[in-house]
């Protein structure tokens, strides 16, 4: 008998779709497990379990989305796929709040076809990053590249460090922060560490530079989740130099969020080869003299 699984979390691996979009499936009875058994989210099968379940994904929705000619700092473009170097203020997709101006509506200018595996909201996105946190993310263009793309996000083969300015002296050279992330209660527009409940989230660290009153980081995430390296460095007391929401001491310091993913990684869906990119990096990281 194999380990037992989460029913969304093997949807989402197994067919290139997000957490969200798997639990949607189930919800909408997409799923079908001729056991019998009432099936949620949070349901615990086997391999040999998992294998009875029929899963069927919707039609693509054509995009209602405006394509709009914004500029796009290109790294690496082909068939499949497109890394950007997303700036800071561009939020990826169209949200409340943000129903255009988006990552989104730049790519469907640029590219005439996108994915479609996450809904017609989110087209061609595999991951993301928060509106002010500049760097490199990769966009699928078709289907098949979203799915292998997102199996290695799933799997965690895929590289992606950051670069991040803590305030204060951070005194272990390397560390790990472990703490599960959930809504604020005081703050719904926050995400806080909470002690029960919540998601899991993995973020390690390694000191590069030290100096008087901040740390050079490198960062890398074993989770991805909202706002994580920005949540977990406030959580030991040393918040992100610039951030607006985990730092009230930002004004004083830096108005812009130092954070940036700069490198990374992944095995191209059509070559099988790994390839690997390095963002430009911003003023403030190039001011630590550290590159």
């Amino acid at each position: 008998m194999t380990e037992a699984q989460r029913l969304d979390k093997w949807i989402g691996q197994n067919y290139g779709v997000s957490r969200t979009l798997a639990a949607s499936l189930i919800d909408r009875g997409l799923v079908v497990w001729p056991a019998g058994k009432k099936l949620k989210n949070s349901l615990l099968l086997t391999a040999e379990e998992f294998a009875q379940c029929r899963v069927t994904l919707p039609p693509v929705e054509k995009t209602k989305l405006q394509a709009q000619n914004i500029p796009l700092k290109i790294i690496y473009e082909d068939a499949d796929l497109i890394v950007i170097h997303k700036p800071v203020g561009l939020v990826v997709h169209p949200a409340c709040g943000n129903p255009d101006n988006t990552l989104v509506n730049a790519l469907l200018y640029h590219c005439r076809d996108l994915s479609g595996i996450n809904g017609r909201e989110r087209p061609g996105i595999v991951h993301r990053l928060d509106k002010n946190t500049e760097g490199l993310l990769v966009a699928a263009k078709h289907d098949a590249a979203h799915k292998f793309l997102s199996k290695q996000f799933e799997k965690h083969t895929i590289t992606r460090k950051y670069l991040a300015l803590a305030a204060g002296n951070i005194v272990k050279d390397h560390g790990v922060i472990s703490g599960n992330l959930s809504r604020s209660r005081q703050d719904r527009k926050k995400i806080a560490v909470v002690s029960s409940g919540g998601k899991k989230a993995v973020t390690h660290y390694k000191v590069l530079k030290r100096f008087n009153s901040m740390t050079l980081l490198e960062v890398e995430l074993e989770t991805g989740r909202t706002h994580q390296i920005r949540v977990h460095l406030a959580y030991i007391g040393h918040p992100l130099i610039g951030d607006p929401v985990y730092n009230a001491d930002y004004r004083q310091k830096n108005t812009q969020q130092c954070l940036i993913a700069y490198r990374l990684g992944f095995i191209h869906p059509q070559t099988k080869k790994y390839m690997e990119f390095d963002a430009e990096l911003p003023k403030w990281a190039k001011k630590t003299e550290h590159f």
